[in-house]
């Protein structure tokens, strides 16, 4: 039995879609993590190397383990032995086959709003690689355009910042925006894709769920 929520997104989901698509980008609703799961691999080439930006909706929909199970090529910042290591490894994710991200917002009218703190995460998504895959709870589709953008930076980027303990930033000891100027802001980039050019490059999968903040 789906919840009052759920089904809200599964009628909603599909009208979000159509919008992407309208922009250009590729994009598919499912209900269910798991059937969006196996939607995610069967868009990853068997030769294409991966990588991706932080992003806890990775994390939950265990797509990592199921690429690197069933033998794919990843280039994982996080098995990095040094931070010189970590640097390179991004920036050689600028030119990998597909990379996985999610969004910080979606607005129903299909543009994609992101903050960034160093900018792989939105560089790559804006060009490099062959192909990138947006994963996205419905709990990041909000009405507006500039409803997108309050999202992003006052409840993305606030409880972001909660997984470094150590990052010295208004948001991280009050949970809301300070518009700050601190040398460890995680808000350094604000991008909108309004369009997806080449057309399909962006695959924009929606899920039915909360995931990720």
């Amino acid at each position: 039995m789906k919840t009052i929520t759920e089904q809200r997104y599964s009628k909603l989901g599909p009208v979000v879609v159509q919008a992407l698509k309208s922009r250009s980008f590729d994009a598919w609703y499912f209900d269910e993590q798991e059937d969006a799961l196996e939607k995610i691999i069967s868009l990853i080439p068997k030769d294409h190397q991966v990588s991706w930006g932080g992003s806890g909706t990775l994390n939950e929909i265990g797509i990592k383990e199921r690429l690197a199970n069933e033998g794919y090529a990843l280039l994982d910042r996080d098995k990095a032995a040094t931070p010189e290591e970590r640097g390179e490894i991004q920036r050689l994710a600028l030119l990998c086959g597909t990379f996985l991200t999610s969004t910080n917002a979606v607005s129903e009218d299909g543009q994609l709003v992101n903050i960034d703190g160093y900018g792989n995460r939105v560089a790559a998504m804006i060009y490099g690689p062959k192909q990138v895959i947006v994963i996205a709870g419905m709990n990041k589709v909000v009405k507006t355009y500039e409803d997108a953008y309050s999202r992003a930076r006052n409840i993305a980027a606030p409880m972001n910042v909660q997984r470094f303990p150590n990052c010295k930033t208004p948001c991280q000891q009050t949970g809301t925006c300070a518009d700050c100027k601190s040398v460890d802001t995680i808000c350094s980039f604000f991008v909108t894709h309004r369009f997806c050019k080449p057309a399909g490059r962006i695959k924009v999968i929606l899920i039915g769920k909360n995931l990720g903040f």
